[in-house]
């Protein structure tokens, strides 16, 4: 060892030689490194003590080698880390001045040489690698050949190529446990530097090594000494606790605000555990961890994702905290959701993370009761939120309810107090429906943005399980209406909770929403929508029916039949059998709005083999029960009838389970529904009302006896395959034996003459020979309807004649036979006139010649055309006489047009003889539309004027302008059909956008029915900004003169079309209501508009109404003029036409993160530039045009005026950096604009103030005298007000004045840059003057205005 340290000595007195340079550092070679290390690593105090005393013989100190080490760690990267265990064990070594040797420099540079080593480490480097250990030894071999001062110098060009071999895990390891050694022996409270760059370094050393190391293992025993490093330092002899807990938590918060990673996991271990046992033993740890969470609330990200770790990591470290603590959060908590946006979007999602994860938040296991505990406290806040203005955290607040309503559902201690906190209980426990949170729910679920709908919907479904069956039926019907919304997410948000609602209650008002809202969402856009529809009816619906299993029946005269027996009663009785609300569901599916889409559900499940045979089992069951519960009382069977639904579904699902219902049950019923039939009259029982005269407390209802005849027969088409030949010829014969009668109702024709035809298919043994049978008995049938039809109008003609001849009529008693004969022949005819074209359907090749002329002759009869009446046939319109024969004449007649186009063609020019001599076949219908006072024929029209439309489109196209006349028909159903046929007919292109169809459908957005103006929002919205994204833009200026009713402009003359259609498709007035509807009209056409069709509109209607009004081409004396004015100036102040600089973006998405996507960044800056310029050109083109308006108007006196002033200040402060270039050009317009506004708002101001004193003396003269004695009277402070505001006017014009001059100047100020507005009195008459050098942009027009002004104030002075 003698040698060892004399080869020490003489290098340490070398390299202390050595200037220290910028080019050059005196550095100790890495075999002096090595030999240090090996004489300090025998412990022998002799050996060091040697060491020390034989420094000062070479020149040397203990401080100049704890320099040199500082160099080496600092500028030797290659073996920095053998420096830095060198000066540890220096440090550590027995008999050595430690006060001498540590340095607050040297330990810096200790603490640089750590981070470097983990820069430098090579990326998951394995702790075992054995190259490791080899480049010390090659390096130690040639580092005793080198001794002089030139190979202890590192020059600027040294690599560090080496560090990567020099890497020993083990070595770091041996580091980190000196240094906890060292840190026992030096007190770091005389050096707060040293301290703080400590806890820094071992803040940032997870992170590195996380991102360098690969080795679990070693990582975690890495991080072990870390903890321990961190633990040393929070010892009272290193400073105070309280400030030293601060430094570590604070290096510590970047880690556990990060994404999850090890890191992470250790930072918070460390807090949480570690830490929190420190904080047992001392006061001021245990308060910097207190105080911690608020710290991390203040830097939590913004971001969602973000956010979300920072209160995952928050709640850790406060499960922690003893139950006081807890609750002080809490209250900073509640404080936060009353601070900024960022703070309240935060604390939202920290109230719901405590309430769920601290214990008992309603103090239900406490032994003190009250109502003001934290839990309660939070979930009010948490309501508080859910109305917040910012859309994200009202969206958040209402995701986080959600999700705290259903964590604490599942404990039914929780329940009642959730339901009183949330204003579902009443004072008394008594459930609310009708309350705040309802309130609240159908504000939300209509709110402008989707996440807040959405998050709403989603709370929905989470309190569906506390309202214990009572939903409120306007948030049923909210929820209903977002199965509609345009956005995907928020219709599946909404099928859900109506779901989950209709899965939990079997109320009638829930399966009645259900039923209306979610199966017509089979026919949605989106795939996945129509899945989960299916899904839902075949669960919530079909399954459930299916459940139904086989019901007991009492036994035949268990009730006595003299007993008084009500509907309700035997409907009570059959809903015991089968509970669970499946009569009310079987009722709400045989609705008229639910039909259609209960048979493409059926359907479509059919065909996906998704419809398994107990369905049709459970309904046959049903039948069958509800059969013999009303044998069992004894009940005529002849009067029964089963559940509503039960048939229909039935003869639905029968299509693809064919061999799942039986033959016999079909027969038999067959014959109990047939027995009425044969004599001659409809009877059915309907299960409601009270008792008929005979006591038996059961009414007769055909329609619903003929539903069931008509569902069972359509059942029996649909199994007719599988019958047996001989019992499908028997009822073949039966059934066109009974429509060979022509005595049913129109609903079972149909079903007869299907049935037939499938039954014809069955009993032949090829189609050849099936056809030939449908035509047989088909000419057989349409000879019988001929026999009959021209016998009624023979019939009508000759007591249309006798009726000329005999009046009064011989007899009363012949009166009445003949009149009871008549309207049986009537009822007979109606019946054959609809067999025909049902008929006329079944079989389009059907020989219909010899009955088109008897049709004919009905749709004109009574025509006064002297042509008609040279033809034979009745001479009284039978509309008057027999309207029901004469609609379906019509009717029929269209099915044969539609299923002979040829027949149809030519028929033309005898439609053409009969109604003009140029009117074609559709426009005698389209006159008969006009002119008929029958809406069930109106209606029937127009279905028949879409159907021709598909098949004949190109006849039909030239009227479609005519059938848009229905959209303005008093009956709200035919608007509503004509506006849906016409909508079906616009997105398949058979009818086009084009002349007034767009005009015309703009009405229906005001309609008076709210169903129509649904329908109509949802077209404009959602299918035609998708299909015509142009349109409202290229129409919108039309629109508005059309729906004035304004022909005051020279360009717009009277079209085509007569005044009365116009003023039919226009909403004229100036009143408020009709300055309204035109308004959303216009609000809706702007919503559809891109940025740049804005702008042009923009642009349009100051060119076409502002500057036509102006230049005198649009007639502002003519009222409508005025009107159209006025409309312009309330767009153009309108907030939907201003073009921000967020237009466009996802505004919805309320939680959607940036992408960061560069290429869209920079199209989205270019955008806002080039719209920022066409800003900047069209105001500096406007505003010339509403100063010569404004001239123009003031010098007629018009009240236009104010309305032009209202829009100027509105654009003033919309485009003040528009504006604000032109007025620095232009001082005399900006003096002007000043004192027209100012102008303006006195007198605005002053008729406010005369209105409010007037207000306040009528309301004193009106009301009655208080009863107080005389002398109080006076002394009445209202009184007092009154008497001075009446006497005072000069005072209340004055404040008015002042009030207008400030908001005069204010609307200004930001123009003038901050500078102060010139007085009135400085202001001379306002003069504009040339245009400067910077004006040259402006075109023609802006000159020729502004010329027009000039010359106009010369004149005046």
């Amino acid at each position: 060892m003698e040698e060892t340290i004399a080869r020490i000595l003489t290098e340490l007195e070398e390299i202390n030689q050595i200037p220290n340079t910028q080019n050059q550092t005196p550095l100790i070679s890495r075999s002096t490194l090595l030999d240090l290390h090996s004489l300090l690593s025998t412990n022998d105090p002799d050996l060091v003590s040697q060491l020390f005393d034989d420094l000062p013989s070479k020149s040397l100190s203990p401080s100049s080698l704890t320099n040199l080490l500082s160099f080496t760690m600092d500028s030797a990267p290659s073996y920095s880390l053998l420096a830095s265990k060198v000066y540890l064990s220096l440090l550590l070594s027995p008999n050595s001045p430690v006060f001498t040797l540590f340095t607050p420099i040297s330990f810096l540079s200790f603490l640089r040489s750590l981070r470097r080593a983990f820069k430098n480490c090579p990326s998951a480097q394995p702790e075992e690698s054995p190259p490791s250990h080899a480049p010390p030894n090659r390096k130690r071999k040639g580092g005793g050949r080198v001794r002089g001062a030139r190979g202890n110098v590192r020059g600027s060009g040294d690599c560090s190529e080496e560090a990567s071999d020099t890497f020993d895990m083990k070595q770091v390891f041996k580091v980190f446990e000196m240094l906890v050694s060292v840190l026992g022996l030096i007190h770091l409270d005389r050096f707060p530097d040293s301290l703080k760059s400590l806890v820094q370094t071992f803040g940032e050393i997870p992170l590195m090594a996380m991102e360098k190391l690969g080795n679990p293992s070693s990582f975690n025993r890495l991080m072990d000494l870390c903890s321990r490093v961190l633990s040393e330092v929070l010892r009272a002899e290193h400073g105070e606790l309280a400030n030293t807990a601060a430094e570590v938590l604070k290096a510590l918060s970047p880690l556990i605000l990060m994404v999850k990673s090890q890191a992470r996991s250790f930072a918070l271990g460390f807090v949480t555990k570690r830490m929190t046992e420190l904080g047992n033993e001392s006061d001021g740890v245990k308060k910097a961890v207190v105080n911690f969470p608020r710290y991390l609330a203040q830097k939590a990200p913004e971001k969602a994702e973000p956010r979300a770790l920072a209160v995952d990591s928050i709640m850790e470290v406060v499960k922690v905290m003893d139950f006081e603590d807890q609750i002080g959060y809490m209250d900073y908590v509640l404080k936060m959701t009353q601070g900024k946006a960022n703070l309240r979007l935060l604390g939202v999602d920290l109230i719901a993370m405590m309430i769920m994860s601290l214990r008992d938040p309603f103090g239900v296991d406490s032994d003190v009761k009250t109502r003001d505990y934290w839990g309660t406290k939070c979930l009010e806040a948490l309501i508080t939120r859910c109305s917040d203005l910012s859309a994200g955290i009202r969206a958040r607040a209402l995701s986080s309810l959600a999700q705290v309503v259903g964590f604490l559902s599942s404990d039914d201690r929780n329940k009642g107090i959730l339901k009183e906190v949330m204003g579902l209980l009443s004072e008394g426990g008594e459930e609310r429906p009708q309350c705040g949170m309802n309130d609240l729910l159908k504000n939300r679920c209509m709110d402008d943005k989707a996440a807040v709908r959405k998050a709403a919907l989603l709370l929905v479904t989470k309190l569906i399980s506390l309202l214990d069956g009572c939903f409120d039926g306007i948030l049923l019907k909210t929820v209903g209406m977002a199965c509609s919304d345009p956005l995907v997410s928020i219709r599946k948000a909404a099928i859900s909770a109506l779901s989950e609602a209709f899965r939990t209650f079997s109320d009638e008002s829930v399966t009645t929403e259900w039923l209306h809202s979610v199966p017509r969402l089979i026919t949605d856009n989106e795939s996945s929508i129509q899945e989960e529809c299916e899904n839902l009816f075949l669960e919530l619906v079909l399954d459930r029916v299916s459940r139904a299993g086989p019901a007991c029946a009492p036994k035949k005269g268990s009730v006595s039949p003299e007993s008084y027996l009500t509907t309700k009663s035997l409907e009570g009785e059959l809903e015991l059998l089968f509970p669970g609300g499946i009569l009310i569901l079987l009722k709400g599916i045989c609705d008229g709005e639910v039909t259609p889409w209960v048979k493409k559900l059926c359907t479509s499940l059919g065909k996906k083999k998704r419809l398994k045979p107990k369905i049709a089992a459970a309904l046959q069951n049903i039948i069958k029960t509800s059969e013999s519960i009303w044998l069992s009382h004894s009940m005529p069977i002849e009067k029964w009838t089963a559940p509503a639904g039960a048939w229909f579904l039935l003869s639905e699902v029968s299509v693809y389970l064919s061999k799942a219902v039986e033959w016999e049950f079909l027969h038999h019923h067959w014959q109990l529904l047939d027995k009425p039939a044969s004599k001659g009259k409809l009877q059915s029982p309907l299960l409601q009302g009270n008792a008929n005269e005979d006591g038996e407390g059961v009414e007769s209802n055909s329609v619903a006896w003929a539903g069931d005849r008509v569902f069972l027969l359509q059942t029996i088409s649909n199994v007719s395959m599988e019958l047996p030949a001989e019992p499908a010829a028997d009822l073949a014969h039966n059934l066109l034996k009974r429509v060979e009668k022509f005595n049913m109702h129109s609903t079972e024709v149909n079903a007869h003459v299907k049935a037939l035809r499938t039954l014809c298919k069955v009993k032949s043994l090829n189609p050849e020979e099936a056809d030939q049978l449908v035509m047989r008995w088909g000419q057989q049938l349409l000879s019988k309807a001929h026999e009959i039809l021209e016998k009624y109008i023979s019939v009508d003609k000759e007591a249309n004649n006798n009726n000329s001849f005999f009046t009064p009529p011989r007899s009363g008693s012949r009166k009445g036979k003949q009149a009871a004969r008549a309207s049986r022949l009537l009822s007979k005819t109606v019946t054959a006139v609809y067999t025909v074209g049902s008929l006329v359907v079944v079989c389009p090749a059907a020989d219909v010649s010899s009955i088109v002329p008897l049709l004919y002759t009905v749709v004109t009869s009574g025509n006064s055309d002297p042509k008609l009446n040279k033809l034979p046939g009745p001479k009284v319109s039978l509309k008057q006489t027999a309207p029901s024969l004469y609609i379906q004449a019509w009717l029929t007649l269209g099915k044969i047009c539609l299923a002979d186009g040829k027949l149809a063609k030519s028929y033309i020019p005898l439609f053409v003889q009969v109604v003009s001599d140029n009117m074609l076949t559709m426009h005698f219908k389209m006159q008969e539309l006009e002119k008929s006072d029958c809406a069930a024929l109106r209606n029937n029209l127009v279905v028949m004027m879409a159907d021709f439309c598909v098949r004949y489109t190109a006849l039909v196209d030239c009227y479609i302008a005519k059938i848009t006349k229905c959209l303005r028909d008093p009956c709200e159903l035919v608007r509503r059909q004509t506006f849906i046929l016409l909508s079906r007919l616009l997105q398949r292109d058979y009818v086009k956008w084009r002349g007034v169809l767009f005009l015309r459908f703009l009405l229906c957005l005001v309609d008076d029915s709210e169903k129509i103006r649904q329908l109509a929002d949802f077209l404009f919205g959602n299918i035609l900004k998708a299909k015509a994204p142009l349109l409202a833009y290229n129409s919108f200026i039309e629109a508005i003169y059309v729906l004035n009713d304004c022909h005051a402009h020279n360009g717009h003359n009277d079209s085509k079309n007569s005044r009365t259609e116009s003023r039919l498709f226009s909403i004229r007035g100036n009143d408020e209501r009709s300055r309204t509807k035109r308004m959303r009209i216009y609000v809706c056409l702007l919503k559809q508009m891109a940025p740049e069709h804005l702008l042009a509109t923009f642009a349009k209607l100051c060119a076409e109404i502002l500057a036509a009004a102006s230049d005198g081409m649009l007639n502002i004396d003519d009222i409508t003029g005025q009107s159209v004015l006025q409309d312009a100036f309330q767009i153009l102040a309108c907030k939907e036409i201003r073009v921000s600089s967020h237009r466009g973006a996802a505004s919805d998405s309320a939680e959607v993160e940036e992408d960061g996507d560069s290429s869209a960044s920079v199209a989205a800056a270019k955008g806002r530039a080039i719209t920022q310029a066409v800003r900047k050109g069209l105001i500096q083109n406007t505003i010339p045009i509403f100063i010569e308006l404004k001239r123009l108007l003031e010098n007629n006196n018009s009240p236009l005026t104010g309305s032009l002033m209202e829009c100027l200040r509105v654009l003033l402060k919309d485009y003040k950096n528009e504006i604000d270039d032109m007025l620095v050009a232009d001082k005399q317009l900006q003096k002007e604009l000043i004192y027209d506004i100012q102008k303006y708002e006195s007198a605005k101001a002053r008729t406010t103030a005369a209105e409010a004193v007037a207000g306040m003396q009528n309301q004193g003269v009106y009301r009655s005298p208080p009863c107080v004695p005389k002398a109080a009277t006076g002394a009445h402070p209202e009184n007092k007000m009154n008497q001075k505001l009446s006497s005072d006017s000069k005072v209340a014009s004055a404040i008015a004045d002042a009030a207008a001059e400030a908001t005069a100047r204010s609307v200004l100020r930001e123009v003038n840059k901050g500078a102060m507005t010139p007085p009135l009195k400085a202001i001379n008459m306002p003069k504009l003057k040339s245009n400067q050098a910077g004006s040259s942009a402006k075109n023609d027009r802006s000159l020729d205005v502004l010329e027009s002004l000039r010359r106009r104030i010369d004149d005046e002075n």
